[in-house]
């Protein structure tokens, strides 16, 4: 009987389809105008969040650093021309152009990060 019930759930393991997203991980580290402006830097980036199916991305981690950059900002997205999106809005939003000095651009070439 037990031989049976194993054989059993093995078959409808086998009949299961997993659909899994990969993407691209990107990380966005960003110079400070004026110091103090972290946390709304961060507020307003975890507001911004994809809203269209097909440009799917999505900010997974931000947070202040210590070093010659300010801040960490850790993004996925499925296809290249996403981060575009992303950046975009770090480098010409009215608020954060006004506390963001600089930006740069670390970018993962193979597309192997599940979320």
């Amino acid at each position: 009987m037990k031989k049976f019930k194993t054989l059993i759930l093995k078959i409808t393991a086998k009949r299961v389809i997993w659909w899994v997203l990969i993407y691209y991980r990107g990380y966005i580290l960003i110079r400070l105008k004026i110091i103090d402006t972290q946390q709304k830097i961060v507020e307003k980036i975890n507001d911004f969040q994809s809203i269209h199916s097909i440009k799917d991305w999505k900010i997974t981690y931000i947070s202040p650093l210590h070093g010659a950059w300010d801040m960490i900002v850790e993004c996925v997205f499925s296809e290249l021309e996403n981060l575009n999106v992303i950046l975009n809005f770090c480098r010409t939003d009215n608020e954060l152009i006004n506390w963001i000095e600089a930006t740069t651009t670390f970018i993962s070439i193979k597309k192997d990060f599940i979320l």
